[in-house]
């Protein structure tokens, strides 16, 4: 008798336990589905859906989840017919996801949370776009796949970034990694997820979709593989003093240049550019020139720092284009990378206390 009340009385423990866990939430409401199988998904690791729990849509057509943090972001959906809706959970957060019957897939909306309004902003791209120009337009204009890379670079390492890489418009990914700027994207999104979280297994597909393609594009038809200089992108931002710098008139002069990706607000920022002034001191009669790129939000912190700096500093707004960061393939700061005197982009440097040696190999 009294071992049953010691197992009742662990058993409610338990119970309590798990009832007084913090749980994130997904709720909302969806029109003409009262009385409707409401389905909640998770994704396995090989790419496919699972199912996580169900319920009736309300008589008022409300319906709420509640779930376990997965201990890292996560991305689920709500299968409501043969139509699903897609959204994000990054900890504790309470998502509200809206919809209809009719159209679920293309017409509920997402708010509660910095992750989900940045899904919700790619889905109204999407949307308007395929309203006006088609599906095919989506995979096939550049102009606007950079628009969509602009909201998803903002965070990388986002399950925003991952859901919209892989998404497929009308049988057709949206981001194609045969295509050389598609696969930029998917690159700077590989690299943040590799920094963030390298055991993730999205991490591991991400990484080899990225290296596959690229390595398909850097080969040279025949035989033999001949190695190849890649030129730099072009970077024209103005410096503290507004003028114009244009990263292309440095290496044109000659100069083996450090590009140095950063913000002055990280707290790693002064480390970094006591690093670059060492390199940057021992070098400069050489014809060694540093060109940094400053991406923080406040301006006025730049300006204060940047004023400071003896080297070249721009500053790329907060509210400009991603189209830098893609083109270097950066998906986290800082970045530094060498280019060398004709105008290549040699090297990128990922540990700065090998920097010095790195750039006398070209100078």
């Amino acid at each position: 008798m009294n071992r049953q009340l010691y197992i009742i009385a662990g058993t409610s423990l338990l119970l309590l336990a798990s009832c007084s866990q913090k749980k994130w939430s997904v709720e909302g409401k969806i029109e003409g589905a009262v009385g409707k199988e409401l389905i909640l998904e998770g994704a396995n690791e090989l790419g496919g859906w699972y199912g996580i729990d169900t319920l009736t849509v309300e008589n008022d057509g409300t319906y709420a989840f509640h779930g376990l943090p997965a201990g890292h972001p996560e991305i689920y959906r709500l299968r409501l017919g043969s139509e699903s809706a897609y959204f994000p959970i990054d900890s504790l957060e309470t998502v509200t996801l809206n919809g209809s019957l009719a159209n679920f897939a293309t017409t509920y909306t997402l708010a509660g949370s910095p992750e989900a309004d940045a899904m919700q902003s790619v889905n109204q791209m999407v949307d308007s776009i395929q309203r006006h120009a088609g599906a095919a337009a989506i995979a096939s204009d550049e102009g606007i796949k950079r628009r969509i890379a602009e909201i998803i670079l903002r965070n990388p390492s986002g399950m925003t970034a991952y859901y919209t890489i892989f998404r497929t418009i009308g049988g057709t990914q949206m981001f194609d990694p045969a295509v050389p700027f598609d696969n930029r994207v998917i690159g700077a999104v590989a690299n943040a997820f590799n920094q963030t979280r390298p055991a993730d297994p999205r991490t591991r597909m991400l990484s080899e979709l990225f290296l596959a393609h690229r390595r398909k594009a850097s080969a040279a038809p025949g035989d033999t593989i001949v190695a190849t200089e890649i030129k730099h992108p072009e970077i024209s931002l103005s410096d503290v003093n507004g003028k114009v710098r244009v990263l292309s008139d440095e290496t044109a002069r000659g100069n083996v240049v450090i590009l140095n990706f950063t913000a002055y607000s990280a707290p790693e920022s002064p480390a970094i550019n006591v690093e670059l002034a060492k390199v940057y001191d021992t070098n400069k009669g050489r014809g060694l020139q540093i060109y940094q790129v400053g991406f923080d939000s406040d301006e006025y912190l730049w300006r204060q720092s940047a004023k400071n700096i003896p080297w070249i500093a721009v500053y790329n707004p907060a509210d400009a284009s991603a189209k830098t960061l893609v083109d270097f393939n950066v998906g986290a700061l800082p970045a530094t990378f060498i280019i060398n005197r004709n105008g290549d982009l040699v090297e990128r440097v990922t540990d700065l206390s090998e920097l010095s040696s790195a750039v006398a190999r070209y100078l």
